[in-house]
């Protein structure tokens, strides 16, 4: 079951922080675990970590909706839950023990052999609070209020601690898998950014499929891994939400900064097969080279957060910046939150 997206939370319902991590549902049947991605894909193999626990604290046959995540210093650290997608059986059992990741348990699908997914959030919730009343971490389960006041608290806090906003949910809401039908309150701000290249659109030859981002390093900006190799623009993200046509002019339009890659700020990544932000866990065959570009044009971007020193989640584009200079582009005009323990945020 998914959620759109709101500017404000809505009046009257049940509220959870909303985690970011892997959503999955977990199946268990006796010995028998099971974990399915949002897009259905196998992810038992990779958190044995997360089937012991589910197998020490789940109701012997239950299935479950939540979110795999793993806790860094002090937060939620998407990128070493990213590493845990490995196809090496002895890399996943390193950094199971290494990085072990935990489930936060959200609502409760089915119990013995009863389906609740017609029964109403609020039933299903209550439920799920008995069958995870005994539960031991890394098992967990989710905060929720109905008090307004506190979930905009929450939502001002927990951030800190590298969660992703608020989920809203009704009280008689029923379960109803890949609709639109709970709430997410994000955060939203903007930022302006550097185009340093572009990669092509695997349609059209002749079309802009995403655009690259960078920042330079600045006295605020956080520890990167590229940093040494990318010198003052460090790599950021990526926008791609833009009409055919539109993509169409902007090849027409960006073909003047072309440049060789010995005259880029990323000139290292002309000998990879990746950029710079790194290849893809899910589909290690995806083609990311890209296009390098005279780093000259300033782009306006909406964004929720930082991961590190990296948009979590695609921005989206905004505006051109033709009144920008591009060396003022830099990590001191984000807006940071506040640090909060995530084991405050379990406790809630």
């Amino acid at each position: 079951m998914l959620a759109k997206p709101a500017a404000a939370i809505p009046p009257g319902q049940f509220y959870e922080p909303k985690w970011d991590g892997f959503r999955s549902i977990v199946f268990r049947d006796g010995d028998e675990v099971e974990i399915g991605s949002r897009k259905e894909r196998p992810m038992t193999r990779y958190f044995p970590e997360v089937v012991e626990a589910v197998r020490a604290s789940f109701p012997p046959r239950a299935i479950i909706d939540g979110e795999i995540v793993i806790a860094g210093d002090g937060g939620l650290d998407f990128w070493a839950l990213q590493q845990r997608i490995h196809p090496a059986a002895s890399r996943v059992e390193r950094l199971a023990a290494e990085t072990p990741a935990s489930f936060v348990a959200f609502d409760l699908l089915a119990l013995d052999d009863k389906d609740l997914t017609d029964e109403p959030f609020e039933r299903r919730r209550a439920l799920l609070e008995q069958a995870l009343a005994d539960a031991r971490p890394p098992v967990h389960l989710t905060p929720i209020t109905r008090d307004e006041t506190l979930a905009q608290a929450w939502f001002e806090r927990f951030e800190g601690a590298g969660l992703d906003g608020l989920i809203a949910k009704r009280g008689d809401l029923t379960y109803q898998p890949d609709k639109r039908v709970m709430t997410k309150i994000k955060h939203v701000r903007t930022a302006d950014c550097v185009v340093a290249g572009y990669r092509v659109h695997k349609a059209d030859p002749q079309a802009i499929g995403s655009l690259l981002l960078g920042l330079y390093i600045d006295e605020a900006a956080p520890p990167s891994p590229w940093q040494s190799e990318t010198g003052r623009l460090a790599s950021v993200g990526v926008i791609g939400a833009f009409p055919m046509a539109r993509r169409r002019e902007l090849f027409t339009e960006l073909q003047p900064l072309v440049v060789d890659f010995a005259d880029h700020p990323w000139h290292w990544a002309g000998e990879l097969t990746k950029a710079p932000e790194g290849g893809s866990r899910w589909n290690p065959k995806k083609d990311l080279t890209f296009v390098p570009l005279r780093p000259e044009r300033v782009v306006e971007v909406r964004y929720d957060y930082l991961e590190g020193a990296r948009f979590r989640h695609p921005p989206q584009f905004v505006r051109w910046r033709p009144d920008r200079e591009p060396e003022s582009c830099g990590y001191a005009q984000l807006d940071r939150p506040a640090p909060f323990q995530l084991a405050d945020v379990l406790r809630a």
